[in-house]
């Protein structure tokens, strides 16, 4: 092993990649290579970059129509709009900023950052955001593809002592809050502004990394663990993911929901799978995975370590969320949770990331083997017991209870299963009545697209409908919620459809405001790549006539106005304010969210479209 010290931190990849060309690929491995400037500086003096007291913020809001033209003369700072000449919104902002002092800049995207420096560049003023003078930009803008998908990532600025926060590039604080942040910024020792954009695997990896230090291990630049050879019959059993149930399309009354806690991590904890351990040299001639043969050996491996706190300490702050009546200590422990939860999620697939540091393609199969028998021992001991599942998938399955039979206490049962297994079950929630969906084209059922009345309290809970997907415009989600509570009330069909008979009314009437009707589409490839002329398409088409860029990976949202036309007009952005908008394509998209609330009963598009029409007269309900 040989140390490489350079001149700076620029030369340190420089360096790498020009010795990375001597001699054959895979002959010399490279260490401590890609830490950011923050990360590397806070690992190599031993700091924690976590703020010794409460932070404050400010929240400022900008336009896009603003930033194109980069002549800013419109924004909010926190409520209050600040408007004026160019000259005139600086100083604004400048002496609030100064007079708040905040430690954190909330922003709706940081470009705002470069064009007021340049906009005071070009009136003489002098500005500052910073607790110091000047700015810098860290990285450009991106286009990334991550598991099919593709995503954009803006470009990244700095302002000496004071955080940035991007609102449209923060993962994590969008899904947490600012304590969930801070409690990863103890965990992983990422700097806040850099915890803000980073990823979940990035974050993943940084408490890795932490782990890996106090180990003495070095860090390498790229994974190097090379899948070890298998027989075909070890393949085909080893490339598989977790059992799925395929659920019972129907509408079920009476049902549970049964839990694991975080399996997939506790899997990790409980057998000891890590990617130093699993297939170890030491004890090759065991078989301690179920179906696949792999040995594991006995010595504590290094990812359960990394884990284990992080699962106590969820479990503990659960324990708390559940006995504090202090809402501003719950909202605190829930972003915690919740921060959490997610670094969980992603430890497992983690593991099959060709590019994780730390990752291992046998960890990821001996996961899913150990899920694969969890579950099936689950639902063996459930019907033993006289309850019958209905659905299952990976960590949760929904039972009711068997005609004519006994049935365990639920109570007792998991906690039984929990021993069984030493990863706990709990009973996530009762329902009134669930209803699991039916793929579009065919009678089987959708795995994950159901819905359900929650007993005892006025909550439902949606999954993978309508209601819970991006594009979705507000109108239809609201009208799919009103749909099922239908259901709730009536438990039959033809109130369903009269409930979505006072929506249509209303949308036929014009009463709709076209604000509650916004699409919005994440773009996968610039405008001139694509071929067929979609509504997407013509919204990207606008966007570019009136200058506003979308890379791929960003969003476009509009009203439909014309769908008749293949042109540009056949949509407005809602940047234009759109005034109309075109009955009958937002007709076909209520008929299909509530074919999602009343497929699971037998009826379709069509039996909905023939109820409508054999029935023209209007219940006084449409008039509501």
């Amino acid at each position: 092993m040989l140390r490489v010290d350079v001149g700076d931190l620029d030369a340190v990849t420089t360096v790498t990649r020009m010795m990375s060309k001597w001699g054959a690929p895979g002959e010399y491995r490279y260490y401590n290579v890609d830490f950011s400037r923050e990360f590397r500086y806070c690992l190599e003096h031993d700091l924690t970059p976590l703020p010794k007291r409460a932070l404050s913020e400010i929240h400022i809001t900008v336009s896009e129509s603003e930033l194109v033209c980069e002549r800013v003369t419109n924004l909010t700072i926190d409520d209050e709009v600040v408007t004026g000449d160019g000259r005139d919104v600086l100083e604004t902002v400048a002496t609030r900023v100064e007079r708040a002092d905040p430690d954190v800049l909330m922003m709706n995207t940081s470009d705002l950052v470069p064009v007021l420096y340049r906009q005071a560049d070009r009136l003489g003023i002098d500005f500052s955001l910073g607790r110091l003078p000047g700015w810098q930009q860290l990285a450009g803008e991106s286009t990334y593809t991550s598991y099919g998908r593709v995503g954009h990532s803006p470009a990244r600025y700095n302002i000496p002592g004071r955080v940035i926060v991007d609102k449209s590039n923060t993962f994590m604080w969008n899904q947490t809050n600012l304590d969930g942040c801070l409690y990863l910024v103890k965990q992983s020792g990422k700097p806040l502004q850099e915890l803000s954009w980073s990823s979940i695997g990035n974050i993943l990896t940084a408490i890795q990394i932490q782990e890996a230090r106090e180990r003495n291990v070095l860090v390498p630049w790229h994974s190097w663990r090379h899948e070890k050879f298998k027989m075909m019959r070890q393949l085909h059993d080893a490339d598989r993911g977790g059992y799925i149930f395929a659920p019972d399309v129907s509408l079920h009354e009476d049902v549970h929901e049964l839990d694991f806690s975080s399996l997939y991590p506790n899997i990790i904890v409980t057998r000891n799978v890590s990617p130093e351990k699993i297939r170890c040299d030491c004890h090759a001639d065991r078989a301690d995975l179920p179906g696949l043969g792999y040995s594991i050996c006995d010595e504590r491996g290094y990812l359960p370590a990394v884990l284990e706190p992080l699962i106590d300490d969820r479990d503990a702050i659960k324990a708390e969320m559940q006995a504090t009546d202090d809402p501003e200590r719950y909202d605190e422990l829930a972003g915690q949770s919740s921060a959490i939860k997610w670094i969980l999620v992603s430890c497992f697939g983690y593991q099959g990331f060709s590019n994780a540091k730390f990752g291992r393609i046998e960890c990821h199969e001996a996961i899913n083997a150990f899920a694969r028998e969890i579950l099936l021992e689950t639902k063996t001991m459930l019907e033993e017991h006289g309850w019958c599942v209905v659905h299952g998938i990976v960590d949760s399955v929904w039972v009711t209870s068997m005609d004519d039979t006994e049935q365990t206490p639920l109570d007792d049962l998991t906690t039984e299963i929990s021993k069984q297994v030493d990863i706990r079950l709990e009973h996530e929630a009762r329902y009134d009545w669930i209803a699991f969906v039916p793929l579009r084209d065919s009678d089987a059922g959708a795995l994950t697209k159901y819905f359900g009345k929650v007993a005892g309290d006025d909550e439902y809970k949606y999954r993978d409908i309508e209601y819970r997907q991006r594009s979705t415009p507000p109108f239809v989600d609201d009208a799919q919620k009103a749909l099922i509570a239908a259901l709730n009330e009536h438990r039959e069909p033809r109130s369903v459809c009269e409930e979505l008979r006072s929506w249509l009314d209303r949308l036929h009437r014009g009463d709709v405001n076209p604000a509650d009707l916004v699409i919005t589409n994440r773009v996968s490839k610039s405008r001139d790549e694509y071929t067929q002329s979609t509504r997407g398409v013509a919204a990207l088409e606008r966007a570019a006539d009136l200058g506003l860029t979308r890379a791929p990976g960003q969003s476009v949202s509009y009203v439909v106005v014309d769908d008749e036309k293949r042109s540009c007009d056949r949509v407005a952005l809602v940047c234009e304010n759109p005034t109309e908008y075109n009955v009958g394509f937002y007709r076909k998209l209520l008929i299909r969210a509530t074919e999602s609330v009343l497929s699971p009963l037998g009826w379709r598009k069509s039996r909905i479209e023939q109820y409508l029409s054999n029935h023209e007269d209007f219940s006084l309900q449409s008039f509501v």
